[in-house]
Order: C-alpha cells, then sequence, then structure tokens
C-alpha cells in the first residue's frame, strides 16, 4: 500500500434530496480539518485524507471509512476529528462512540 491509512470523507451532494445528503451537512469541511490535522502533526508522509462521493450509508452521515482497517464512522462533527486523528490515525485504537454498527438503525441526530 502507498499509505498506511487512507481516509475518505463523503462529500456527496444531492439535488432531489430523496436522502440525507453528507456534503450539505458538513463533508467538505471535514475534509479540509482531517488534512490540516494530519499534515500539522507531520503524518501527510504515511497518511491521505480525500473527499469521495456517496458510500450508499446515508443515513448514517457524515460519514468517513478509514483504510486499511475498512472502519466506517458515522454522524462525524468537526468536533471528532482531533479524536480520530489521536486515537485511530496515531494510536490505532478505533473510535467505538463513532464507529458505524450496521445491525442497528441509524439514530437521527437533531
Amino acid at each position: 500500500m502507498k499509505y498506511d491509512k487512507h481516509i475518505f470523507i463523503c462529500t456527496n451532494q444531492r439535488v432531489d434530496k430523496p436522502r440525507p445528503s453528507c456534503g450539505e451537512a458538513h463533508g467538505l469541511e471535514l475534509v479540509k480539518e482531517f488534512k490540516k490535522q494530519i499534515k500539522d502533526r507531520g503524518l501527510n508522509i504515511t497518511m491521505r485524507a480525500q473527499k469521495t462521493g456517496c458510500m450508499d450509508i446515508c443515513e448514517y452521515g457524515p460519514n468517513i471509512v478509514i483504510y486499511p482497517e475498512g472502519v466506517f464512522y458515522g454522524k462525524v462533527q468537526l468536533s471528532d476529528v482531533e479524536e480520530i486523528v489521536t486515537e485511530h490515525l496515531v494510536n490505532n485504537r478505533i473510535v467505538e462512540r463513532l464507529r458505524i454498527d450496521f445491525s442497528k438503525p441509524p439514530v437521527e441526530v437533531k
């Protein structure tokens, strides 16, 4: 693999709005913050954050997925980025409170 960790952040935006849209929720802001945190910590040689299109798990969004582990995080807020970078990217510990459990229906955030 080229990177030790690869972070994909959904930035999809829907015109017709039948489902929630990660991009409208703040997907691009999440991309910017992940890139900043990774660069500020000098991790940008071994890790990459980038935007992606729809992952088809919109009701759990805003969503990110981190590879190679394949861990999906949902309802990610800007305030969660530092914790994900510190815990998952640096210390290899999954942030369980944000991890999507696909066996359970998504929780609506108000």
